[in-house]
């Protein structure tokens, strides 16, 4: 049984990537699908869609550049279930200058380090990638 779902979910990006899959399938929840459709928003994956086969399955296809290269180059998860890490808006920094994101849970849903600061909402700093 897996305790930490949205780590189990970004490794599974990552590791599904690694090896040139074009798509994972990952179990669904609200939160994981609203981190999915940040994701996708973001760049890091092609498409998201529940599977029309088991509701409680979440479809995720993976993007590549245009030299075939998975854009997920790596990630490092920051808030875990045993230390749960809170940051406010102005905390949450550029990821590699830029390039990458920090994922935010907030009151006001999943939001990335731009939005957050943008949107002056702080809240736990669910993971970084890039």
């Amino acid at each position: 049984m897996v305790t930490d779902r949205v780590g189990d979910f970004i490794i599974r990006l990552k590791n599904a990537g690694a090896i040139g899959n074009t798509s994972v399938n990952v179990p669904r929840s609200k939160h994981l699908e609203a981190i999915a459709f940040k994701l996708k928003e973001l760049g890091f994956v092609a498409d998201v869609e529940v599977s029309k086969k088991d509701p409680r399955v979440l479809n995720v296809t993976l993007a590549y550049d245009a030299k075939g290269n998975h854009k997920i180059r790596d990630v490092k998860r920051i808030s875990k279930p045993g230390r749960r890490l809170y940051v406010p808006a102005r905390d949450a920094h550029n990821v590699k200058n830029g390039l990458g994101a920090r994922i935010l849970s907030t009151p006001k849903g999943v939001l990335s380090d731009k939005e957050a600061r943008r949107d002056r909402v702080g809240g736990e700093n669910l993971f970084e990638i890039w």
